[in-house]
């Protein structure tokens, strides 16, 4: 097998999906490996055998993020990095983030296999909290490391029992002394899911990821009257479930005038006392918009905060709205994106250009180093579920052109 046309293991890269997903599983086949939980620190025991066995140097920043390195020919040439993340969300799925770091692993292993050197070393990366169910906002570490977010204020968010980020990170054993950001790099690479149908519809292999959009999160606190649910007048209730139902309403209201590309949620809710026979006094939401237009992202959030404003006067509650997660509309870098091109075509794989729906710490890493991503379909588009599923070829044509595209950026030397 020549360079020109390696491949990577795919029995291989499939074995170690699977056994990752036996970690930390979920209630209906999926995973539930949320950030800085035990489940999370077996995940990364497991990942750190598979890459001392590999023959790769671990480091960890003080973020708790891991960086596998493989030693290059050239020691002062900067690193090609590959990664994402093996936290999943509470009922998430066994691929999301967690292709993107085995797949980096098997690119390494395939070239350990062939024998194969590079100029400059290349290392694999598990961004600690990327999906920020637990402790929002979603891609912390990556944002630490890009220095959008600060890590004070990252240690001390908290979960819903009250436990700090930094607080956890420290107790499952996984706070490295390096500082975050402190590494330079030449290049970054993410393999991802789609999660969502475009690929698998159109019977596409690979997705060449151009832009990813860009993201608010608003979090809401409706504060109303806690009263008897028999014996309160309607009139006299300050009912704070009713309006989180119509904040809902204006936010899916709102997404819908900016379509076809922008979006919005309602995911995360909380209702207090959460009794049945309570008037609700108070209501916590999170709401999650998107576009890959700036301009459509801002007006959409100010929209959805004057909305917010009109039904809490008209319900005689009172409202407080805190930005948990944001980040602007990403271009990743062109020569990156042409090497993940040129990498599927050179394969012989059918591809397309494509918008990332989701965020990813790419988003983030693209503001401090040339960064593109790559897609491979997902069954049925779904994902945030344990129902995701990918087929094993899928898998691997996605990890054969990141080996493509991480070769053309490492250089080959040998």
């Amino acid at each position: 097998m020549t360079r020109t046309n390696a491949r990577i293991d795919q029995d291989r890269l499939w074995e170690s999906l699977t056994d990752m997903a036996k970690v930390g599983p979920g209630i209906a086949g999926g995973n539930n490996r949320q950030t800085l939980t035990d489940e999370d620190a077996e995940g990364r025991r497991l990942f750190k055998s598979w890459c001392d066995a590999a023959g790769l140097e671990m480091g960890i920043d003080d973020m708790g993020s891991m960086f596998a390195h493989r030693e290059g020919t050239d020691p002062d040439a900067l690193p090609v990095y590959i990664g994402s993340h093996l936290d999943t969300q509470p009922t998430g799925g066994k691929f999301d983030g967690v292709l993107g770091v085995l797949g980096g692993l098997e690119v390494v292993r395939t070239l350990n296999d062939l024998g194969i050197q590079t100029k400059h070393p290349i290392v694999v990366t598990n961004w600690t909290n990327e999906e920020g169910c637990r402790f929002a906002p979603a891609m912390v570490a990556s944002g630490v490391f890009a220095g959008t977010i600060d890590k004070d204020w990252a240690y001390a968010r908290e979960d819903a029992k009250g436990k700090r980020f930094g607080d956890e990170l420290e107790r499952i054993g996984w706070k490295g002394a390096e500082k975050a950001g402190a590494r330079q790099m030449k290049a970054y690479f993410e393999l991802h899911i789609e999660q969502g149908p475009i690929l698998e519809d159109e019977g596409i292999d690979i997705g060449v990821v151009t832009h990813g959009q860009g993201l608010k999160w608003l979090q809401v606190t409706l504060t109303g009257q806690e009263a008897h649910s028999g014996g309160t007048p309607m009139y006299k209730r300050r009912n704070a479930a009713l309006g989180m139902a119509r904040v809902i309403e204006l936010v899916h209201e709102v997404t819908m005038d900016y379509q076809p590309d922008a979006v919005g949620n309602v995911g995360h809710v909380e209702v207090h006392p959460n009794s049945r026979s309570t008037v609700p006094g108070r209501t916590v939401l999170t709401i999650d918009i998107r576009s890959p237009e700036k301009e459509v992202l801002d007006v959409m959030d100010q929209r959805i905060r004057e909305g917010i404003a009109l039904i809490s006067e008209a319900l005689d509650i009172e409202h407080e709205i805190e930005q948990v997660g944001a980040f602007d509309p990403v271009a990743f870098d062109r020569d990156c994106v042409q090497m993940v091109r040129s990498a599927a075509e050179g394969l012989g794989y059918s591809h397309r250009d494509i918008v990332s729906g989701a965020g990813h710490d790419a988003c983030w890493i693209n503001r401090v180093a040339p960064t593109a991503m790559i897609f491979c379909p997902c069954a049925d588009g779904l994902s945030h579920h344990e129902d995701e599923d990918i087929e094993p070829e899928w898998a691997a044509a996605g990890c054969d052109v990141l080996l493509h595209a991480v070769l053309e950026a490492a250089v080959v030397v040998a």
